[in-house]
């Protein structure tokens, strides 16, 4: 349990930078099957075993214990990086640092993707060139005006978390293209329940007819999902190179990210340097971890 809290932390860690996604991190661990196919057992069958009264049973079909040491880990990095840590900033004041080690990450794991998909036939290409295509036109939308009744507040949390159990889009993306990416940091530092109660009711909803949707794309389609999941992630390293030239705008004080084009760092400064050490870190970091979880089923 608590290996698995720990998984979750990193997964709620990644939900709060923009342009990482939670669904990478848990391709990365190894657990992104197991956590579709848990969220997809909140069905009829469940509802039949609560109504029976048999409780053990309807425990194991939704892999309730792991679903809560996973929860826990998310909430718990969501809690630590928004009331004690505030990770926007960082993010904000050390960019380079903190898209370095994801950009690591994230290249390895298209690497790793890369060994497990079949590319034998020219429309296997194409599916790849899809998902790509995909990836960058989600992270090249830049953020509109929106409302914040709860409603719309329902909506942003339904799509968030969408983008969030699919690998390469970035929940919190999503809110900074809604323009809802630090509102609901605030709510969520000021605990406004206001806003985190339709959040939570959207995102509930949002996940439950996603997740099987995407369950039924994996048990039927799986490689032509996992091509597409693989071209998306490739799609998405052109936001998450760690060298941009970001524009910001500022409304009512608060920044917000408009526009982002990847650059080559013109001098080596220090800066540079560990950026570049953080990537490679994080290509490690996969590569390791690939390694220990060989003769595992990862993805299926």
């Amino acid at each position: 349990m608590i290996n698995t809290a720990l998984k979750g932390f990193c997964m709620g860690t990644a939900d709060i930078i923009p342009g990482v996604s939670g669904g990478t991190i848990a391709l990365i661990l190894g657990f992104y099957t197991r956590l579709i196919k848990a969220i997809r057992a909140f069905d009829s069958t469940l509802l039949t075993y609560l109504y029976r009264g048999d409780f053990r049973t309807a425990i194991q079909h939704i892999d309730l214990l792991f679903l809560l040491s996973l929860g826990t880990g998310i909430i718990a990095a969501l809690l630590f990086f928004t009331r004690i840590i505030p990770l926007p900033l960082f993010i904000r004041d050390y960019p380079e640092l903190v898209y370095g080690l994801f950009f690591g990450l994230l290249v390895a794991s298209v690497g790793v993707l890369f060994r497990r998909i079949e590319l034998t036939k020219f429309r296997d290409g194409g599916w790849l060139l899809l998902g790509t295509l995909m990836g960058y036109q989600v992270i090249t939308l830049v953020p509109m005006n929106t409302p914040e009744a709860p409603w719309f507040i329902f909506v942003s949390g339904a799509l968030a978390t969408c983008a969030m159990i699919l690998p390469g889009i970035s929940g919190a993306f999503v809110l900074l293209i809604l323009k809802k990416y630090t509102y609901l940091l605030d709510a969520i530092g000021t605990l406004d329940f206001g806003v985190l109660i339709p959040f939570g009711l959207g995102a509930a909803t949002g996940v439950m007819l996603f997740s099987r949707f995407l369950e039924w794309l994996i048990r039927n389609y799986y490689q032509q999902t996992f091509r597409v999941i693989t071209g998306i992630l490739i799609g998405s390293l052109w936001i998450i190179w760690p060298f941009q030239a970001r524009t910001y705008q500022t409304i009512e004080d608060k920044s917000y990210l408009i526009d982002s084009v990847p650059i080559w760092p013109q001098e080596l400064t220090g800066t540079v340097v560990v950026t570049f050490g953080l990537i490679i870190v994080g290509i490690v970091t996969v590569i390791v971890l690939d390694s220990l979880a060989k003769g595992s089923t990862q993805l299926r």
